[in-house]
């Protein structure tokens, strides 16, 4: 198990805290729908909001087979699942994540149109164009060789399908403030710039179709999401369940990022050409 994968597997038992969290909440584990887990499962920026968004772009059908690279506790992966009504495969480097996704999946009904291994992003085993759209997010950041990782998603693409990144880049504002969500120093974290996917991507053979920074939203999620919880107190269970007492320096650390500068939201759209 390599340093990312430590970073994010915690100390272990993290179904039955989330578990636990939802008991204590007094939500019926049967009758669970994705939006409900998405404090914790939707572990990106701008949570369920920005995979609504991932959604769109991804063009998608009831037939549509889905790949989500580095699918972490797999609430997008349940989100497009559950509202194209299509089937999504989900790979992540960390054991545990692919535990939790899978009881999550259980949970909400969707065990059968969603599935987790573990695996590497850059390095699937999928056979050549083996699905019909992909998604990344919030993965890039602790993955070093991008040319790999896009090469990847292009090589597993059919032609003419999807390919959307939804990622953390560098801004001009300078150095990341540490610790972050995905890491405590800049050992395990790679941020491209937006200069760098604009080239990176076509250089993996995709077609660029859009490019949205969504950085100003991003700061104002962080800051409602803040006072939010300063009114109403957390919600049962959140990221804090696998980033522990730690997850509260980070949340501070992303809103003065956001401010300064220091890291942009960006969501590319692209396309494997026919």
């Amino acid at each position: 198990m390599n340093q990312v994968s430590r970073f994010y597997g915690g100390p272990g038992g993290l179904v039955a805290a989330i578990s636990s969290a939802l008991d204590a909440a007094g939500l019926d584990r049967t009758a669970l729908r994705p939006a409900d887990l998405a404090p914790v499962d939707e572990f990106h920026i701008r949570g369920r909001a920005a995979t609504l968004e991932i959604i769109e772009a991804l063009d998608l059908t009831a037939e549509s087979h889905v790949l989500d690279l580095g699918s972490g506790l797999g609430g997008p992966a349940r989100t497009v699942a559950e509202l194209a009504g299509c089937t999504v495969t989900g790979v992540d480097l960390t054991p545990e994540f692919c535990e939790v996704a899978t009881a999550l999946s259980e949970w909400t009904g969707l065990s059968g149109r969603t599935h987790f291994h573990v695996g590497d992003a850059t390095a699937t085993g999928l056979p050549d164009a083996a699905v019909d759209a992909v998604l990344t997010v919030h993965v890039a950041m602790n993955i070093s060789d991008k040319h790999a990782l896009y090469a990847e998603a292009f090589r597993v693409l059919r032609p003419g399908g999807r390919f959307v990144v939804y990622d953390v880049l560098q801004g001009e504002g300078g150095d990341v403030l540490y610790p972050v969500p995905w890491a405590n120093d800049s050992s395990t974290s790679f941020l491209a710039t937006p200069e760098d996917m604009r080239a990176l991507l076509p250089a993996a053979g995709f077609v660029v179709l859009s490019e949205i920074d969504s950085s100003d939203e991003s700061l104002a999620w962080f800051q409602e999401m803040r006072a939010r919880i300063q009114r109403d107190g957390p919600p049962p269970a959140t990221f804090a369940a696998f980033l522990g007492d730690a997850f509260g320096q980070m949340a501070a650390n992303q809103v003065a990022n956001l401010a300064e500068r220091r890291i942009r939201t960006v969501m590319f759209a692209c396309s494997r050409p026919s």
